[in-house]
């Protein structure tokens, strides 16, 4: 009972602060509604200074928040594109300020149009937990870039990493530039109705309905980065060590707990056992062992790792063939919130792991006779965040991509489209809506501002009232065709 009362009152305490430093947030927009080039570049550096100085203390904040998680992994997917990504708005900044000149009809001038990019004002960043650092620096990065004021709402599920960037973030900015909010599910719907300028979700499908809903009570625009099932297409022709080998690293990689992790495989069927004897060959010789192997990251929490057992133990009570990679036959079911990749073989759509985005290291592989069917079974279904097609015919490449949809697509690759500056990442349908990395981070934090402009001479009185005259028939004749 007296744990519930602190929580309330805790509960109490952030949901407080968020109106305190939303309102203060406010004010200091209105004083300095566009920030210079050096303001931004001068904010974006401090950021850089702050994620270098203390590479240590968040990769020991994520390890302990996961019990196990690669320091690699982290530096990988988390510091190293946070990083990049900084560097990449300060070199290209100022064109990206730029206003923008648009054509004017003859029929208007002379005038000039232009289209300026103003900052939105203060924005809201939403966090997951399974890149806690790069999923509030990637959409910072953008905000601070478009002149904004952030305000981030971090996971309670990685309290160690969230409490860190929380105090690192208030001795970087003062409070009404950027500020970091913790607090349970109760604090995030009270965050999300807000009346942001913009807000940014990452997180499920499901959560992100209700994010949605929330801000259209303010019509505040937003940005959903959700999941989805992301399929993998494996051709009749392409080396299987080459495909085993990158799909092992994109399923293994904090060992499946990614937006665009590989969730199925699309195999041909008379390729079948050539994947899977390739795959936990591939599999083995990255992680030879898992228990004692750092390079191994485990399961975030004990809720997550039932879940995950739950769609196992559904598919194979409902006839799946489970083939678990473990090279060192560990017995992992002790707490360790290891788990071993596994493949799900003879799925059916009625088992969960096929109903479901895993988010785990459970990789359903279902076998197909044709390209065409294989493209009909993704079109099928809701459009995933990512597509993986591996195969180096350059005319079925261009098969895949013209009739297939989804928010990314890696070619020979997994996970890597995600790392590229100059692309937009976003999803599209049930994997979400908007983008944000690079300019199109710029660009979906900023206000697009048309501006028509004329000076004294006005040519615009050609078709002024009374109507009728020869100039009026005129321009009829001339524009009107």
């Amino acid at each position: 009972m007296a744990s519930t009362v602190i929580e309330l009152t805790e509960s109490k305490k952030h949901v407080q602060r968020i109106g305190q430093i939303f309102t203060a947030q406010r004010a200091a927009f209105r004083k300095n509604p566009m920030p210079s080039l050096t303001e931004r570049q001068e904010n974006l550096k401090r950021l850089k200074r702050t994620l270098l100085n203390n590479q240590d203390r968040l990769l020991d904040a994520i390890y302990q928040d996961f019990s196990c998680r690669s320091r690699d992994e982290t530096l990988i997917a988390e510091i190293m594109p946070s990083v990049q990504g900084i560097n990449y708005a300060m070199k290209h900044l100022a064109g990206w300020m730029k206003p923008s000149n648009r054509h004017v009809s003859v029929l208007f001038q002379p005038a000039s149009n232009q289209v300026h990019y103003q900052p939105k004002g203060v924005v809201g960043i939403i966090v997951p937990w399974n890149y806690p650092l790069f999923l509030a620096v990637g959409p910072l990065v953008a905000a601070l870039a478009a002149g904004n004021r952030a305000m981030i709402k971090m996971s309670e599920f990685t309290p160690h990493t969230s409490a860190l960037f929380r105090e690192l973030m208030a001795d970087t900015f003062p409070e009404d530039l950027v500020s970091v909010v913790l607090g349970e599910a109760d604090v995030a719907a009270n965050f999300t109705s807000r009346p942001f300028d913009h807000l940014l979700f990452t997180g499920s499908t499901s959560v992100g309905r209700l994010v949605m809903k929330a801000a259209s009570e303010n019509l505040t625009p937003v940005t959903l980065e959700l999941g989805g099932k992301s399929p993998a297409i494996i051709s009749s022709d392409v080396p299987m060590i080459d495909a085993a080998q990158r799909l092992a690293f994109g399923k293994a990689f904090n060992v499946g707990q990614t937006c665009v992790a590989p969730d199925y495989v699309l195999c041909p069927a008379d390729r079948l056992q050539s994947f899977v004897d390739e795959f936990r060959s591939q599999l083995s010789s990255m992680y030879p062992k898992l228990r004692d192997n750092d390079d191994y990251t485990a399961i975030i929490n004990e809720r997550q790792y039932q879940r995950l057992q739950g769609y196992l133990e559904d598919a194979k009570e409902k006839g799946a063939r489970l083939i678990e990679v473990n090279p060192a036959g560990e017995n992992l079911k002790d707490g360790t919130r290891k788990m071993p990749v596994t493949l799900v073989l003879d799925t059916t759509p009625d088992m969960k792991v096929m109903q479901d985005e895993i988010f785990g290291p459970i990789l359903p592989v279902l076998t197909y006779d044709s390209l065409d069917e294989a493209i009909h079974y993704i079109n099928e279904r809701p459009r995933p965040l990512a597509l993986y097609y591996f195969g180096y015919d350059k005319g079925l490449q261009k098969k895949v991509v013209e009739q297939t949809h989804s928010g990314g697509m890696c070619i020979n690759d997994a996970l890597m489209h995600v790392a590229q500056d100059d692309l937009p990442f976003g999803g599209v349908g049930d994997s979400g809506m908007g983008h944000y990395h690079g300019k199109e981070g710029f660009l979906t934090f900023s206000h697009h501002r048309s501006i028509f402009a004329k000076q004294r001479f006005n040519s615009g009185k050609a078709v002024y009232a009374p109507h009728g005259t020869a100039v009026h028939k005129l321009v009829y004749r001339l524009f009107i065709r």
